[in-house]
């Protein structure tokens, strides 16, 4: 009886998958042509394997447009009064390295935040784009004491952002748990913090920098352990969340609050933490406790491109020097970045006092700029900049509200990838276009003598202007 109420069974479900898969089939048959398009699904006979291209392959010297008609095309724009009297541009096939205009190309301007370009590219192809930066918890000199040892992550947090934001960061939160878990097995209860940020050397502050920038929210004291990039919210507490438009002050002393809000961790996860986080250099060879590590450069770099993230910046900067065995201060940062760049074969229009173009004693001609670019269209290990640039008009510092550059628009909407920069006096755009013949372009416009601070967003309009020239651009 029970093996023919099983057969039964058996030829009602199969009766019952034919006529379903009848019905779909008659169904999908009387839709409207649109929908009827979502095809009943079917077992291919054989393996399917290779999926044809998506978009069609781009064509090898392709139109490109003539120095006159690019000439003519920007004359209006490059010659707007906001811009002021110095005012540089260069245009060149990426595929090439051919240059198709110069305007004083090789003359040295103050690049503002173009400059996290270079930082970027250097980056990239000294560390590579999977490298990650790892924060540490060490065994300290005596039983009771651990130390954090900062690794210069960036991105490091104290709690998990928001799910939606992205990358998520490495966390304290993360950190103290591990940690309390490992001494917990140990049978220790109680401890006490040190921390260690020897991993970077000199000033915190970059020549050229006013206390301003940390008042006005622009940066922080660039240290190798910091959380937040330094944000606050209204209440002094590190913000635990991605908002680069917070330009409430940032913390003046972003290791020690890292620290603290380490120790708390550790106290909410059940251990007794004696005394206050204390600044040391933890013993040689300590045996690590616990460790978390940062999302990968390639993520971090879209990161400080779309937000034009200082601290990032500056932290990237700072581990091209140790990667590259040169001290991890401010000089030996810049002058890191300066020999990565010569290494890639871009030897000239380049001085650097920082990584991230906040300061005005930076200097760099808009053929590095554009030289930059064309390396990541060519390196793999350096293409990761390419995904972080702004998309005019979409993401980041090109999009609506986001920056003086805000107002881009016309042809350049979707066509422009480009890092913007901008100072008190000083505006730039760098990055690709694709103009009205499908030709990809590399350009790079800056001005650095704009007549008035209030007159910014005039210039950058201007500058806006010439990158929806060039978009819109024929130009036989």
């Amino acid at each position: 009886m029970v093996r023919r109420t099983r057969r039964a069974a058996v030829l009602t479900l199969a009766m019952i998958n034919v006529f379903t898969l009848a019905a779909a089939i008659t169904v999908a048959r009387m839709l409207p042509p649109r929908l009827a398009a979502l095809r009943v699904p079917t077992v291919a006979a054989g393996r399917v394997d290779g999926a044809g291209a998506v978009l069609a392959p781009g064509t090898a010297g392709g139109s490109l447009p003539t120095a006159s008609g690019l000439r003519s095309a920007l004359a209006g724009p490059l010659s707007a009064a906001a811009l002021g009297p110095q005012v540089a541009a260069m245009v060149a096939d990426p595929a090439t390295g051919r240059v198709l205009l110069s305007q004083d190309g090789t003359q040295l301007l103050t690049p503002a935040s173009t400059t996290k370009l270079v930082t970027s590219v250097a980056a990239l192809a000294a560390l590579g784009p999977d490298a990650t930066f790892t924060t540490r918890v060490v065994q300290g000199a005596t039983a009771d004491r651990v130390i954090v040892v900062g690794g210069g992550d960036p991105t490091l947090a104290v709690n998990p952002f928001p799910a939606q934001d992205y990358p998520q960061p490495a966390t304290l939160a993360s950190l103290a748990a591990a940690t309390a878990r490992a001494l917990k097995s140990q049978g220790r209860t109680t401890v006490s913090v040190g921390y260690d940020t020897s991993l970077y050397t000199g000033p915190a502050m970059a020549p050229g920098w006013p206390e301003s920038y940390i008042t006005t929210g622009n940066v922080t004291p660039i240290v190798s352990l910091e959380v937040d990039q330094g944000r606050l919210t209204t209440a002094g507490a590190p913000e635990d969340s991605d908002d680069p438009y917070n330009l409430r002050p940032r913390s003046t002393d972003p290791a020690g609050q890292a620290a603290a809000s380490f120790a708390a961790l550790l106290a909410a996860d059940g251990l007794h933490v004696t005394g206050s986080p204390v600044a040391q250099a933890a013993p040689a060879h300590a045996a690590v406790i616990a460790s978390v590590s940062s999302p990968p450069l390639s993520a971090i770099v879209d990161q400080m491109l779309e937000e034009s993230n200082n601290v990032i910046a500056e932290n990237l900067a700072r581990q091209v020097a140790v990667a590259t065995g040169q001290p991890a201060s401010f000089s030996g940062a810049a002058a890191a970045v300066i020999a990565e760049l010569r290494r890639l074969g871009v030897s000239t229009g380049l001085r650097l006092v920082d990584g991230s173009g906040l300061s005005p004693q930076d200097a760099i001609a808009p053929v590095t700029l554009v030289k930059v670019v064309e390396l990541a269209t060519a390196d793999a290990r350096v293409r990761p900049l390419l995904a972080g640039l702004p998309v005019a008009g979409f993401s980041g510092t090109l999009s609506a509200g986001q920056s003086v550059f805000s107002g881009i628009g016309g042809a350049a909407l979707g066509s422009v990838r480009a890092k913007t920069g901008n100072l008190g006096t000083v505006t730039a755009l760098a990055g690709l276009v694709t103009d009205k013949n499908g030709t990809t372009l590399v350009f790079a416009f800056m001005a650095d003598q704009i007549p008035a601070v209030g007159m910014l967003r005039a210039a950058a309009n201007a500058i806006d202007e010439a990158a929806a020239a060039l978009a819109n651009c024929g130009c036989r």
